[in-house]
């Protein structure tokens, strides 16, 4: 049996522009895809925090460093800028892998920046609002 898990998220990102008259997606800073292991075209889901919509679209890249989520074309219409936002991908595993699975988490603040990254562990008290295993970017960058 393969199960389809959440591979990662980007949590509460900040919309940054909303382009109703572009073909569709989702465009996201390069630094927070590679972050979060979403490469360019990969379908993603995006849940509103302000106003609950959920939509499933794809991602494109986003210029390097500079903090970009926007709404591309008929998505534009569920958010608007400055707008928290969860980005969610997901990966089709077998059961025993899933049974081991950690999803990446990339905390970033309102400007979009990294701030850190965790995996969700198998612990119930781990919620939307903590983040256990925090590892900074500082680790990350083994500074």
């Amino acid at each position: 049996m393969y199960r389809t898990l959440c591979k990662s998220k980007i949590h509460r990102a900040t919309i940054t522009d909303a382009n109703l008259h572009y073909e569709g997606s989702i465009t996201i800073d390069s630094d927070l895809l590679e972050a979060a292991d979403i490469v360019p075209y990969e379908k993603v889901h995006v849940v509103n925090v302000n106003n609950g919509s959920r939509l499933e679209t794809y991602a494109i890249e986003g210029r390097r460093g500079s903090g970009d989520v926007c709404l591309n074309g008929a998505a534009a219409r569920l958010g608007a800028r400055g707008d928290a936002v969860i980005v969610i991908s997901y990966a089709t595993v077998d059961d025993a892998e899933a049974r081991e699975w950690q999803p990446k988490k990339v905390m970033v603040d309102k400007r979009n920046r990294i701030m850190a990254t965790s995996l969700d562990r198998k612990d119930p008290t781990n919620n939307h609002e903590s983040c256990n295993n925090i590892l900074t970017t500082s680790d990350i960058l083994g500074l």
